[in-house]
């Protein structure tokens, strides 16, 4: 057991933010003593760390709550913390790869072939093969049929690299806590919704944010997302929150 003075300097915190965090109901000792000394476990260790974590990505003391308190699997956060650092290595590797076709391109005056930066799917075939787990899901739950029509490969290739573009910026974003609020992540969600516009996707404020809260509520998805980044649909459903509010404050 760990007394609340060697949490806070474990945590690297301090001693009145855990009394606060057991006031409000976050983080509660495993243990108070008769003299009122709080004594922590294991399991409470492991709490503070995702609060910590969460914190750290802008979330409220209140969404933190709701996000631990419903039955967080810890193995599975962890998992996905590990692949985020090794996504982050080999998008270094690549960078180094990069950088050193751009010095020896530089050194003999050649210009640097510029390949296709994103590849999608070639054939329709290989659409449906790539959408068959998520269709079949789609049709159990919701009656859905995701290729209920006929597949436009080349719109679905140019869709396929704004996701994934998207996504990434998003996912940068958030790494570099960046605030939802913020005009480069305001402008990069008006651009998307303009591409999807011209997809005849929906593509309204109130569209988007529908989206993210489908996501959030749906596990098929919501795990999907949080596979590339953890807690980045919660994010991203903050950005669409606030990018609604200033959309209706232009508007009004």
């Amino acid at each position: 057991m760990y007394t609340v003075h060697e949490v806070a300097k474990l945590a690297h915190t301090t001693v009145k933010t855990l009394h606060y965090y057991h006031k409000v109901g976050l983080l509660i000792p495993e243990q108070t003593t008769d003299a009122g000394y709080r004594l922590y476990g294991k399991k409470d260790l492991e709490r503070l760390q995702q609060i910590l974590f969460y914190k750290e990505l802008d979330f409220s003391l209140k969404e933190i709550k709701k996000l631990l308190d419903s039955d967080i699997d810890r193995e599975k956060t962890l998992i996905q913390q590990k692949n985020l650092l090794e996504q982050k290595v080999e998008r270094f590797k690549g960078l180094i790869k990069t950088i050193n076709s751009s010095i020896k391109n530089t050194k003999e005056e050649v210009d640097l072939d510029m390949e296709t930066m994103f590849k999608g799917f070639e054939t329709e075939n290989d659409w449906e093969e790539a959408l068959k787990n998520q269709n079949e899901y789609l049709k159990k739950e919701y009656d859905f049929d995701l290729l209920n029509q006929t597949t436009d490969v080349e719109s679905m290739n140019d869709s396929a690299i704004e996701a994934q573009s998207f996504n990434e910026d998003m996912i940068k974003f958030l790494q570099e806590g960046t605030s939802p609020n913020d005009s480069k992540v305001q402008d990069r969600v008006k651009e998307h919704l303009s591409f999807l516009e011209k997809k005849d996707h929906p593509s309204t404020p109130q569209d988007f944010l529908n989206q993210t809260e489908f996501f959030i509520a749906d596990e098929f998805h919501r795990n999907m997302f949080e596979q590339q980044q953890v807690g980045y649909i919660y994010f991203l459903n903050k950005v669409a929150a606030s990018y609604l509010i200033a959309h209706s404050s232009i508007k009004d």
